[in-house]
């Protein structure tokens, strides 16, 4: 095993209202936050504590199922629009993988 960090740690908020006042807590708690990045399936703030630990604190909406159902999850390769223009070259790094039915 290699020695390794942490990249971030995610929070959860229920909704964008939500986030908004955990974003105005942290601001008012002197620690520089993001404004709101739109990730596609959720929203999100990041800020850093004094150890330099980036957090970030994502909504629940709009969540996975806005461009697919739940049954068709997993059929193909979702992706965020700025990562379109990649997908030929994303599609060909990824290993496959068998999904099987449980029982």
């Amino acid at each position: 095993m290699g020695v390794g960090t942490v990249h971030h740690i995610a929070w959860r908020a229920e909704d964008n209202q939500a986030q908004l006042e955990w974003q105005e807590y942290v601001r008012s708690n002197g620690y520089g936050v993001t404004p709101v990045k739109d990730r596609k399936y959720f929203n999100a703030i990041y800020f850093r504590e004094h150890g330099e630990i980036l957090f970030e604190i994502a909504t629940d909406p709009p969540g996975f199922t806005h461009d697919e159902s739940s049954g068709k999850m997993g059929e193909k390769l979702m992706l965020p629009e700025q990562y379109e223009t990649m997908r030929s070259r994303i599609e060909r790094k990824l290993i496959p993988i068998k999904v099987r039915e449980l029982e």
